[in-house]
């Protein structure tokens, strides 16, 4: 019975290897703000997020699905997501000078969906 469940294991991965489901893994998917960075430094991140870093930052505008909880923190936290999601095969972080963490839950929420792998 051991080798039954690594069995399981291998089949799995090579399920996920060959389908390319996003959410085979789910640690560190996501990159949300960090709840002790003050609003301020979200804001400068999302600023550069939607910015510089070229984020799709319109899910987070008035009327869109991610503008409520209208938050720096739940607006930085899409921003920062979507900066990463685009980017982290290049080498982007999920840093933002403190301001971002990785999660292994999908902060998505009702019409409001947070990209996993591209």
């Amino acid at each position: 019975m051991e080798h039954h469940g690594a069995m399981v294991l291998v089949m799995f991965t090579l399920l996920c290897i060959s389908i390319n489901l996003n959410n085979c893994y789910a640690d560190g998917q996501w990159c949300i703000s960090n709840p002790n960075a003050s609003d301020d430094v979200l804001q400068k991140g999302i600023d550069w997020a939607c910015g510089v870093g070229g984020a799709d930052c319109s899910a987070i505008q008035p009327n869109q699905p991610c503008y409520e909880p209208n938050t720096v923190a739940d607006h930085a936290s899409y921003a920062f997501n979507s900066y990463w999601q685009k980017n982290k095969k290049q080498g982007a972080t999920c840093d933002f000078s403190g301001a971002a963490q990785q999660v292994s839950n999908d902060p998505s929420h009702g019409d409001c969906k947070f990209q996993s792998d591209p």
